[in-house]
C-alpha cells in the first residue's frame, strides 16, 4: 500500500468512526505501516482540509483523531438540524460540570460546598450522559466517592486533553470581546453572574453567556 492509498484508507476509517481513533488503533488495522507513516498521513489529511477551506477538519480529541465540522459553520448546522433540548446542558449542569472538570478528583460534598446547593441529581444526570464518572474514593471517614470527567467529556467540548481547558484569563478575554471559545448551548440561562472569581465560575459563566 502506497502513501496515497494509506491516506485514503485512514480518511475512510475516520469518516465512519463514531469516536476518536488513536495511532495505535490505526496501526492495528494497517499492520504493515509504521506509526510514523500513519502520523505523517494524518498530518497530510489535516493540511489538505485546511488548504482547501473545507467544512471539515481533522481534530485531535481525547488522545486520538476525529473528523469534525469547522466551528464557523456551526450556525448553518444548527439551522439545518434543530438541536433537541435533551442534548443541551442547563446552566446548573454546566456549572457543576465545570467545577468537576477544574477541581477533579472531587467529592459531591465538595462540589456542593462551592455551588451552595444540592447537586446529587445533576451529578447523576452528568453520569448518565457519560460526561462524569466515579474515579475512586477519598481516604477520609465515610470514604465518599470522587468524581472526574470522561473521554466523552473531551469529545463533547472538543478538547485534546484536560490541559486544553481554557484558563481564567482566556475566558475573561472572551467575555470582553463577546466571543466564544467552545459554543455549548445552555437552556434557561440565568442573568445573574456566578459567585466567586476562580476558573470554574468564569468557565461556566462564559459558556452560559455564549449560548444566551
Amino acid at each position: 500500500m502506497d502513501d496515497l492509498q494509506l491516506k485514503s484508507a485512514i480518511e475512510a476509517l475516520l469518516f465512519i468512526s463514531g469516536s476518536p481513533l488513536t495511532v495505535d488503533r490505526l496501526k492495528g488495522v494497517f499492520e504493515d505501516a509504521t506509526k510514523e507513516r500513519i502520523e505523517a498521513q494524518l498530518g497530510v489529511i489535516k493540511q489538505e482540509y485546511a488548504a482547501r477551506g473545507a467544512g471539515l477538519l481533522l481534530a485531535e480529541v481525547a488522545g486520538g483523531y476525529q473528523l469534525a465540522t469547522c466551528p464557523e459553520y456551526a450556525g448553518w448546522i444548527r439551522k439545518f438540524k434543530s438541536v433537541k433540548v435533551s442534548t443541551k446542558l442547563s446552566r446548573p449542569a454546566l456549572e457543576t460540570l465545570a467545577i468537576i472538570a477544574y477541581k477533579q478528583p472531587i467529592t459531591r460534598t465538595e462540589v456542593e460546598a462551592i455551588r451552595g446547593v444540592n447537586v446529587g441529581g445533576i451529578v447523576r444526570n452528568l453520569m448518565e450522559r457519560r460526561l462524569v464518572k466515579i474515579v475512586g474514593k477519598k481516604d477520609v471517614p465515610g470514604k465518599p466517592m470522587m468524581y472526574g470527567t470522561t473521554t466523552e467529556f473531551l469529545q463533547y467540548f472538543g478538547l485534546k486533553d484536560l490541559s486544553a481547558l481554557p484558563t481564567l484569563k482566556e475566558f475573561q478575554e472572551l467575555e470582553a470581546g463577546e466571543e466564544a471559545m467552545t459554543p455549548i448551548p445552555a437552556e434557561n440561562a440565568e442573568p445573574d453572574p456566578l459567585a466567586g472569581g476562580d476558573e470554574v465560575g468564569a468557565a461556566a459563566g462564559a459558556e452560559a453567556k455564549e449560548t444566551g
